[in-house]
């Protein structure tokens, strides 16, 4: 009779665990258009449009290694998400009695690792973090402290609870065991394409992974071009894809893909794709079959996740948002009402209540979303932590103690340890050379070169980025180096279009051999002084620093030689109307209406560093004002300068420059080399915000003042001439008494 129940409850439990698992299955990768609409077995259907509220899953935003508590570990390059959540098991006495355990006890979310860390790392259900697998980069079977990827990025889960890994630098397909134990499922550990088993088969850095319940690997080969199948027994094939970097429906090697990244698979086979280089999510039948779900999306979307009824979610990483996608391509930014922004979304995946769980590898952090309508009114799978204490950051973007790259005062030119002319700095006011002088702020450090000249790694780096280089042929070519961009160069090549390194620049041609753009795999290494391409008719190198979105002042990179003790030049302050009017002078003091408002605090004001040319201009570092009474004291309030202006991080928003600058400012004049900048003082502008405000006369009781200028740039020095401006605040006219 024991024997009996045994069996009764094995088998019970084996057609429930079956069940559970088909449906997550099916709820993480189901089906969308253009195929026949059908219903999924599943949760309730999934809402469309709804508003994202996010919390923090792991991550103190600091890149590192560090295992523990979520609020206090750190990731290097977290990408590719898989999450598990075990099926309801209800134990017998006799079930427990025959020691029987399920394939895992609690809900799990798993983790690539990238960047310097190559690993697998396992968030818990209370939040605890662990490292499955992997610490080291390399190309190694075996168990989890002996086992080696490079830059493993996507990551997916069968029914048994086994991982999955696109092991991007490695060229490879690795499975992970529950327990931690890595082998190689297909590729060789060079790059190539080769159909076949799977120890012959090759791949050329592969990003994107889904795995159906039939136990089919479906792989996004990113570099390849191609959709590619695993087979149960091993067997490599090409689902999708002729190999070149195109975009082109049709079926099987009639279809095109450029760079795919992202993968989401439903029970029947059919996966839906994030074709990165093509800014579209396209839907792969299990024929072949390729259609385009979504062309010209709004974000260039890198991973991909599918609800139970149809509803894909795609992290996209420029700009940074999470899309919804329904049926016929309609889409919605499901952060669009989230206080803060992402820096890179990579990977994405749902649990069974609906709620998103993402990997910001830009911010080393790991973020859940959820219908703020109903958050918190089921209990979730992984927990949310508080963001840790002190960090001053909340819990979006990267914290501002994630360090700046390690370049040692290394240029971007040769000599790299000598000195050259800085020539434009983080804030400045940039036109569009089509009569906008308002167009929008310099994003980062400009240092002068000679056209053809070659650009140098500042610092030991590894790409990122699936699509590192942008632009190709144009003045804004450049290429993303971890968290540096490099602008205004030829990427990989010499100037007469010579590859200077073919085993890390790949060219990509047209079908006529016309190079289309050049290529740089995710997982790339580069070393300090490492040739990064050649400068074009700029004439000058362009340095971003910082995360995606969270971008610093590059000239707190320190470089060697570089000084700067010259004060800021104030040139002129005004006080400005809402019509932009200058308020009027009587004996040198402006004169202010008792019945004034809405002022404005405009100043002249500009600087330079040391060597540079005489005619160059600069832009300053921080802008602030105080009040102070006819002998000089600061009024109360006024103690300290209200620095409302702050190049400290670069602002997203594309009307910051109308924020920080008043009409007038850029080059106005068409051929003129002289750059004026009129700073908006009463507005603020610091963190990378920005608001909108103005200064009230009534704050001040009629009578003498002083209003003085603080005006500093990145060096601290300040200017000490030219910054005070005498103002008369006027009482209010008495109407005479009527006459008689």
């Amino acid at each position: 009779m024991k024997g009996n129940t045994k069996t009764r409850n094995t088998l019970l439990w084996l057609t429930l665990a079956a069940t559970v698992a088909a449906l997550a299955a099916t709820f993480l990768i189901g089906r969308t258009p253009p195929l026949p609409a059908f219903e999924e077995a599943g949760p309730p259907p999934t809402r469309l449009g709804w508003r994202g509220r996010v919390g923090l899953v792991a991550g103190d935003g600091v890149g590192g290694a560090t295992d523990g508590p979520a609020a206090r570990s750190r990731f290097a390059d977290p990408w590719g998400l898989a999450l598990w959540e075990p099926p309801v098991r209800a134990q017998t006495d006799d079930a427990r009695e025959e020691g029987a355990v399920a394939v895992a006890d609690e809900a799990r979310l798993y983790a690539t690792d990238a960047g310097d860390n190559n690993r697998i790392r396992v968030i818990h259900a209370d939040g605890r973090v662990t490292t499955l697998a992997g610490g080291g980069e390399g190309f190694v079977d075996g168990p989890a402290a002996v086992a080696r990827f490079h830059t493993p990025s996507g990551l997916a889960l069968d029914l048994a609870g086994n991982l999955y890994v696109a092991d991007t630098g490695n060229h490879a397909i690795r499975k992970v065991t529950p327990r931690g134990v890595v082998s190689t499922l297909a590729g060789t550990g060079t790059p190539g394409f080769r159909d076949g088993p799977g120890a012959q088969a090759q791949f050329n850095g592969p990003i994107g992974i889904a795995v159906d319940v039939g136990g089919r690997v479906h792989v996004a080969d990113t570099y390849n071009d191609r959709i590619r199948i695993i087979e149960p027994d091993g067997r490599v094939h090409t689902l999708a894809g002729d190999g070149l970097p195109g975009d082109r429906d049709g079926a099987g090697v009639q279809a095109r893909f450029d760079t795919p990244t992202g993968l989401a698979v439903n029970a029947r086979g059919d996966v839906w794709v994030a074709d990165a280089g093509n800014r579209s999510i396209r839907h792969v039948s299990s024929r072949g079959e390729v259609a385009t779900v979504l062309r010209d999306a709004p974000t260039t979307p890198v991973g991909l996740a599918r609800s139970h009824d149809g509803v894909l979610y795609a992290a996209g990483i420029w700009p940074a948002m999470v899309l919804q996608v329904a049926g016929g391509g309609r889409h919605h930014d499901i952060g669009a009402a989230i206080d803060g922004r992402f820096s890179r979304p990579a990977g994405i995946a749902l649990d069974a209540g609906g709620r998103l769980y993402l990997s910001d590898a830009g911010a080393h952090r790991l973020h859940r979303i959820e219908n703020a309508d109903r958050a918190g009114a089921e209990a979730a799978a992984i927990a949310t932590v508080a963001a840790a204490p002190g960090d001053g950051t909340g819990v979006l973007g990267p914290s501002p103690l994630d360090p700046l790259p390690d370049n040692r005062g290394r240029w971007p030119l040769r000599p790299q340890l000598g000195w050259h002319e800085v020539v434009g700095t983080l804030g400045e006011v940039r036109g569009d050379y089509q009569g906008e002088s308002r167009h929008h702020l310099h994003g980062g450090l400009d240092i002068r070169g000679d056209v053809g000249q070659d650009v140098l790694a500042i610092a030991d780096a590894k790409i990122a980025s699936p699509l590192p280089a942008w632009g190709m042929g144009r003045l804004g070519e450049g290429m993303a180096l971890d968290t540096v961009q490099y602008i205004h160069m030829r990427v990989g090549r010499r100037p007469n279009g010579e590859l200077i390194d073919t085993a890390r620049f790949a060219r990509v041609d047209d079908e006529d051999g016309t190079l289309r753009r050049i290529r740089v795999r995710r997982g790339t290494r580069f070393a300090a002084g490492d040739v990064l391409g050649t400068i074009n008719p700029m004439a000058h190198v362009h340095l971003q620093v910082g995360a995606s979105g969270y971008e610093v002042n590059a000239a707190a990179l320190a470089f060697a030689n570089y000084a700067d003790s010259q004060p800021p030049r104030i040139e002129g302050i005004a006080l400005l109307d809402s019509a932009d009017r200058a308020l009027p002078r009587d004996a040198g003091r402006v004169q202010v209406p008792a019945d004034a408002r809405d002022l404005r605090i405009v100043v002249d004001a500009w600087d330079q560093v040391d060597r540079n040319l005489a005619r160059r201009r600069l832009g300053l570092y921080a802008m602030g004002y105080q009040w102070l009474d006819a002998s000089g004291r600061p009024l109360p309030g006024y103690e300290s300068p209200r620095l409302n202006i702050e190049f400290n991080r670069m602002p997203v928003d594309r009307e910051a420059v109308k924020v920080a600058y008043a009409p007038g400012s850029g080059i106005t004049v068409h051929g003129s080399a002289v750059t004026r900048f009129r700073y908006e003082l009463t507005n603020t502008l610091r963190d990378g915000n920005l608001a909108t405000g103005y200064w009230q006369p009534s704050e001040l009781a009629p009578g003498d003042y002083l209003l003085r200028i603080t005006a500093r740039d990145w060096s601290g020095n300040e200017a000490a001439t030219g910054r005070d401006l005498p103002v008369t605040v006027l009482a209010p006219t008495v109407a005479p008494p009527p006459s008689g």
